[in-house]
């Protein structure tokens, strides 16, 4: 759920944890040494489709096959979370969000890529298209870095950024607060010819080379290191994100690939492209999931044995915050490829079921209780109030921020949830939303307290697409949390239609709010849709001056409203599209202003029953993309 979080709230939550540590006995400030530093140290180490189920520590009904005792250990030393989310089902949304702290639906980025046209991915296979969403993070968005930096601290990124249209675009690291980026894909960096070729060697020269504990030199991991020996005198924080356990499916570490193998009881494939076995027995992903845990695990050992120069006689790991998560569920299966099983959650990443939003989640650090595992709902979104906190930074009056600060559950009771405030008037956070209308998902969810409410947004004469779906994932009962149906398999909405209906309002009215935007009918879809032959019909365009217009014809449904998508880099390298509304004229009429700069525009007119129009109309996504196909190749080129 949004909240605004100025200094004034984020001072009133310290103060009200400074209450509850003062009422439980807890003041690990007063007994720690008067020397220690003033600034802690943070890392937000964020993984890449690590699923829920792929770490050891998170074992329920059965037993994962992946080995992690880094992982299992840094659980060990703080707060494991059971309910920790992503604030997305894919990558870049989730980055976004994490990094400038407002919610993919409020700030129009909901899926990877994006910044062009709205069109469907197959132009008549698929009934319904995503909305518009951006390409990237804007330029001038106040960054959780820019916000650290300005307090004292070194920024650092390495690994993955995809925050813009694509890795290599602007914005980049450098852009948004960072001093110090690397972005080395070490051993993920796909394998020629296959997977079964090029394995990691002991020799000199290998860049790949496997050390003394067996496993391959991974420059993503070393990049991470060498980012804290560097910058250890001074506060730091550092964004570590690591390429594993994303595509390419793959181990340059032969050694673990036949560990696995043995341990599943299976073979290597025949045929190195494709692995069928079901549930988690794909050993090529199971050698990934050791090799981040090992990798991840060289920095935790790096904090435990090197002292810190700001505080003599005490290791890094006394004064360093550790913030560990994934930006999505894990990735179940690709073409040709079964990769993981979330199980027993529902599907994986690019759904909005809990499969595709559960994610690890583990907080050490100062003052946080060791060993402790929370039933407490948490989201990335959290992070950056919770740091801004953490580090006493100057957070603008001006921002915006859809989460709560953690500090008073991290540093209080972190199986209280009535320490996680939000709103004006501090109550209780009970309710989260998340908006993915894009993919074959169309779907927004809601979950409020021990409910979670599923939207289908592509449900009109779909056999089998409910509108609404119900679960109840947990019964609450004096504080105590039971599992009932995280697996989403009893859909509750007929036999509680007024709970539905509730929950139903209450993600429109969030949603409302955030001015998020909703997936469109295809009036291209090769087969019946209700009112499809009721859609209007654009008929020609005229540019004056800078002002554009689009006649158009309606066929029984009303047009209610139009937009205007412009790139500014037409037939450039990373091309990139904006939205801004346009208006309807008297007459059948579409008309907009064109923004300095412009030099290609598409206009989309969008009817009563929400089919949308473009003109000039715009192929399917597979077809662009398939051919390199820029979109400004379709659309309107600017008259000068």
């Amino acid at each position: 759920m949004q909240m605004v979080t100025p200094r004034k709230r984020i001072g009133w939550i310290v103060f009200l944890w400074a209450l509850v540590a003062a009422s439980s006995g807890i003041s690990w400030a007063a007994d720690e040494d008067a020397s220690r530093p003033e600034k802690p140290n943070v890392i937000l180490l964020l993984t890449d489709d690590l699923g829920w189920q792929d770490v050891k520590c998170y074992d329920v009904d059965e037993p994962s096959p992946m080995e992690t005792p880094n992982i299992d250990a840094l659980a060990s030393k703080g707060v494991l979370f059971w309910q920790g989310y992503s604030p997305a089902p894919t990558c870049a949304p989730t980055r976004c969000a994490i990094m400038s702290g407002n919610h993919p639906a409020r700030a129009q980025k909901t899926h990877v890529v994006g910044g062009h046209p709205p069109t469907p991915h197959h132009k008549t296979l698929h009934r319904m298209m995503p909305p518009y969403y951006t390409g990237r993070m804007p330029e001038n968005e106040i960054t959780l870095a820019k916000v650290l930096q300005k307090s004292g601290y070194t920024t650092g990124h390495c690994g993955k950024w995809h925050m813009a249209i694509d890795h290599n675009a602007y914005p980049q690291p450098e852009d948004q607060g960072f001093e110090w980026t690397r972005h080395n894909l070490g051993t993920t960096a796909r394998m020629k010819p296959h997977r079964l070729t090029g394995f990691a060697t002991k020799e000199e020269g290998d860049p790949y080379q496997i050390d003394e504990t067996g496993f391959t030199t991974h420059q993503n991991s070393e990049d991470a290191l060498t980012f804290v020996r560097e910058h250890k005198d001074n506060p730091f924080f550092l964004y570590y994100n690591t390429w594993l356990v994303h595509t390419p499916i793959h181990t340059r570490n032969e050694r673990l690939l036949d560990k696995y193998c043995a341990k599943l009881g299976v073979e290597r494939p025949k045929d190195p492209e494709i692995w069928d076995g079901e549930g988690q027995t794909n050993p090529f992903y199971c050698a990934m999931v050791e090799e981040l845990d090992h990798y991840v695990g060289k920095l935790f050992d790096y904090l435990e044995t090197t002292e810190d120069p700001r505080w003599p006689g005490h290791m890094l790991s006394e004064n360093t915050y550790v913030f560990f998560t994934s930006d999505n569920g894990g990735m179940e299966r690709h073409p040709g490829e079964i990769i993981t099983d979330n199980f027993p959650l529902d599907r994986g990443k690019i759904s909005a079921m809990e499969g595709g939003t559960r994610v690890p989640f583990i907080v050490t650090g100062p003052g946080i209780p060791k060993g402790v595992e929370s039933d407490v709902m948490v989201n990335g979104l959290d992070f950056y109030p919770t740091i801004v906190s953490l580090t006493g930074a100057e957070l603008p009056g001006e921002k915006h921020l859809d989460g709560c600060d953690l500090v008073a559950l991290l540093h209080g009771d972190p199986a209280d949830p009535t320490l996680v405030l939000h709103g004006a008037d501090g109550s209780p956070r009970d309710t989260m939303v998340w908006h993915f209308p894009n993919s074959i998902a169309l779907e927004s969810t809601i979950r409020e307290g021990d409910f979670k409410l599923v939207r289908n947004y592509d449900h009109l004469n779909n056999q089998g697409t409910p509108e609404l779906e119900l679960y109840r994932l947990y019964q609450t009962a004096d504080g105590k949390q039971t599992r009932v149906d995280i697996e989403e398999s009893n859909n509750l909405a007929v036999s509680m239609p007024e709970k539905a209906q509730q929950m139903n309002a209450r993600l429109t009215e969030i949603l409302t709010e955030m001015q998020a935007s909703y997936p469109y009918y295809n009036p291209s879809f090769r087969n019946a849709l209700p009112n499809k032959e009721s859609v209007c019909k654009a008929l020609k365009h005229e540019q004056k001056g800078t002002t554009v217009e689009v006649a158009y014809e309606e066929h029984g449904a009303k047009v209610t409203r139009a937009n205007l998508l412009y790139t500014l880099n037409g037939g450039k390298k990373s091309e990139e599209w904006f939205r801004i509304p346009a208006s309807l004229l008297p007459g059948m009429k579409a008309s907009a202003e064109l923004p300095e700069g412009t030099t290609h525009y598409v206009i989309n007119l969008i009817d009563e029953n929400n089919f949308l129009v473009s003109h000039p109309d715009v192929p399917g996504q597979s077809t662009m993309g398939k051919d390199k196909v820029k979109y400004s190749t379709v659309a309107i080129e600017v008259v000068q």
